[in-house]
Order: structure tokens, then C-alpha cells, then sequence
């Protein structure tokens, strides 16, 4: 994460922190160790349990004390008396382990996306409100005061009417990241759902930043919904992808991403005015506006973190910045990834090999100019004429 701001420390009436237990504690895992380890120092946590199926090495906990090591989430959470779980595992494993920790009344933090599946989402629900436990879903960008501040900007004309919200992503992910875990770019494992497509996941962040600034984040925000999926490399999900849908407000947002990049990037959001335009680097909560006769203006934003934000709701109930059901909207549209057809393999001439001595990857011919030209004319890659997209038909996410 970038640009975390620590609000003042919070704490019980007992004054003591509250005991926190991380299911999934390598890979993405260490992000929220080391966050952990923060809020420590700061008095609103302990961390208590660390559930993997093998325990973490002293090196690997350096820093963190000598907290319960199991496999068994269940027992870990009764055993150490958590209050709070953080959750980052396998995505096929995000309801199970989130109902786990709910029916022992702990409060959890679960990495995106929320489900695989819209029936898992609505089983969440469900088993939340029957425990009357609580849930914050892994969004960073989610945390950060730009987005508030480029809802008030919008709402105050300062960009005359809003015409559109186009998202862009290009990263680079080579061969490794497909063979690091089992899970890794699969629609589904052992017969369960996993949807790990660049939609979904890795640069799920960009679908769910472009909702959140149009209000439209809820499961009966979108009204229309297009994808265009497809893949460079040797997966079942797609790696290369753009989407348009139109919500219940009138916005057309528009959102194309790679993992084939020709140069890392950083993702965006851009939000079209008919008198200028606010372009939102989400993780380093940078924003630009720019309009019509005037000089443009940067700023850069503090942030909540989400594992703070969930403490402080907890003790003192302050207002959940990601809870489930604002991740509605998102899980139509991983619904219409699941339930559609698998991603379109892009053709040999499509893509190269990386050259030279980068690590083996695979890279779509002028990707970068076109995920850009998306984002500016919130257009899809079909109708931007790229050779190889071919229009799907639409989607109707109710």
C-alpha cells in the first residue's frame, strides 16, 4: 500500500488491543504481517494466530512476536480468543474461512475479490447478518480520501457534466506468476470456482475504484454489461481484457487491463467532463484535475487503512469503508466473468516473447497504446479496431 495515513490510535474501554488472527501469511500474505506489525506499534492490534499449512519460519515472523501457528482456522480463532481475522488465501477459500470466523463471532477482513461466485457472495450475506458479525473487503484504493474528494469534485460541476469513467491497467506478470500457486490464472480447480482472471483480481482495483467514484458500487447499480476477454498466455482466465457497462445512473464506465504489458504502468481512473477531465492514479492517491481555461492542479491524499478502518468500527463504529455490499456491483460483473465463456486465446502473431534477459513473459503488440486509447475514448478494444477483439454479446447482470 501506498500513502497510508494512521488516524489516532483507537482502543477499548479496557484500553487493551484488540487479538488478530492472519489466515494466509506468505505472498501477498506479508503486505498484511507488515501491516499487522504497524498496528502493534501503534496499540490497536495483537496479532495472536497465524493459520498456514506450514508454520511461518522466526525469520518470517521477525518482528511479530511468538503468536499460535495452526492449519486448523477454526481452532486457531477459539484457541487465541480473536476478535478480528485477516483473511488472504486462495480465492476459492474466501466464503468458507470467512463464515468460519463469523460463526465464532470474529470480525474479518477478506482479501478481494469477495466470492468466486454471485451465489457465494449472497451466502456471505447471508451467513453475516445470521452472526451479526461484521466483514471489510480488501480494497485498498477503497481507503483512499481522493475518492471522496473527486465525488465532491464532480458533484460541484467542477468538471461540467460527467460524460464517462474509463479505467487503464498495464502491468507485467511473467510465466512465475502462473505456476507460483495452483490457483493461479484458473476459472476453476477440483471443480470449484476460482475466476483468477486480470478482471477479477490483480487489477480488480481498477473495476472497483471506477464504480465507487460513480456511487454506482451496489448489486442493482449496473444495467448493462460488455466484456471482451481474452488471453496471451497459456491459462484458463483472461490476462488481457476491457469491459463497458453502464449503471443505473446513466454512467458509461469503460475499464481495460493487461498482465501483458509492454512497460509496467501505473492503473488509473479517468473521469470525462464536458469541461475537463480528474484522472486518479489510485495507488499512490494522486489526483489531476484538469479543466477547461485553467491551470491544472495535482494532489496527493492521505488514506485509511482498511485493517484500521475495521478496528475502528469494531470499538467505536465508525462506518465501514468496504462492507460486502458495496462490492455488489463487482460481483455481478465476477458473476458474468464466471458465467460466461472462457477468455478468447489471441493469436500467435498477437504477442511476443520478451526479449533479452527480462524474465520469460509474454507481451500483446501495442497493448499500452490501446488500453490508454480505451481509457480516453471509453471504447473497447473491438471498437478501438484492435484485429484480434472480436464485440461479445451483452451481458445482463440481473
Amino acid at each position: 500500500m501506498t500513502g497510508v495515513e494512521t488516524s489516532d490510535s483507537v482502543s477499548d474501554d479496557s484500553g487493551t488491543a484488540l487479538p488478530v488472527v492472519l489466515a494466509g501469511a506468505r505472498g501477498h500474505g506479508r503486505t498484511h504481517l507488515h501491516n499487522i506489525r504497524r498496528l502493534e506499534q501503534a496499540g490497536l492490534v495483537r496479532l495472536v494466530g497465524v493459520c498456514e499449512l506450514k508454520p511461518l519460519s522466526d525469520e518470517e515472523l521477525d518482528g511479530c512476536g511468538s503468536p499460535e501457528q495452526s492449519s486448523d482456522f477454526g481452532e486457531l480463532l477459539e484457541h487465541t480468543g480473536a476478535r478480528i481475522a485477516v483473511i488472504c488465501t486462495p480465492i476459492h477459500t474466501h466464503t468458507e474461512l470467512a463464515l468460519t470466523a463469523a460463526a465464532r463471532g470474529v470480525h474479518t477482513l477478506l482479501e478481494k475479490p469477495t466470492t468466486p461466485s454471485y451465489a457465494e457472495y449472497e451466502r456471505l450475506l447471508a451467513g453475516l447478518e445470521e452472526y451479526g458479525t461484521h466483514c471489510q473487503v480488501g480494497f485498498q484504493s477503497l481507503g483512499s480520501h481522493a475518492v471522496e474528494a473527486i465525488r465532491e469534485l464532480i458533484a460541484d460541476g467542477a468538471i461540467g457534466s460527467l460524460r464517462g469513467i474509463g479505467a487503464a491497467g498495464a502491468w507485467v506478470r511473467g510465466d512465475a506468476y502462473y505456476v507460483r500457486v495452483p490457483w493461479a490464472g484458473r476459472r476453476s480447480l477440483n471443480g470449484r470456482d476460482v475466476v483468477d482472471g486480470v478482471l477479477t483480481n490483480p487489477l480488480a482495483h481498477a473495476v472497483a475504484t471506477a464504480l465507487r467514484i460513480d456511487g454506482s458500487d451496489r448489486a442493482d447499480d449496473i444495467s448493462e454489461l460488455r466484456l471482451e476477454q481474452f488471453r496471451a498466455n497459456d491459462i484458463e482466465a483472461d490476462d488481457t481484457s476491457c469491459l463497458s457497462l453502464r449503471t443505473a445512473r446513466g454512467t458509461t464506465v469503460t475499464v481495460a487491463v493487461t498482465l501483458c504489458a509492454e512497460q509496467a504502468g501505473e492503473p488509473y481512473v479517468v473521469v470525462h467532463g464536458t469541461g475537463g477531465r480528474i484522472t486518479f492514479w489510485y495507488k499512490q492517491d494522486r489526483v489531476l484535475v484538469e479543466r477547461t481555461g485553467r491551470d491544472p492542479v495535482e494532489t496527493v491524499h492521505g488514506r485509511t487503512d482498511l485493517l484500521e478502518n475495521l478496528v475502528a468500527h469494531r470499538l467505536k463504529g465508525d462506518e465501514l469503508l468496504v462492507p460486502p455490499r458495496r462490492t455488489g456491483a463487482f460481483m455481478r460483473i465476477v458473476e458474468a466473468i464466471r458465467s460466461g465463456p472462457p477468455p478468447e486465446p489471441l493469436p500467435a502473431d498477437a504477442w511476443y516473447r520478451a526479449p533479452g534477459d527480462l524474465p520469460p513473459r509474454r507481451i500483446v503488440k501495442g497493448i499500452d497504446a490501446l488500453i490508454a486509447a480505451s481509457a480516453e475514448s471509453l471504447s473497447t478494444f473491438s471498437e478501438l479496431g484492435a484485429g484480434w477483439a472480436v464485440p461479445p454479446a451483452e451481458v445482463h447482470p440481473r
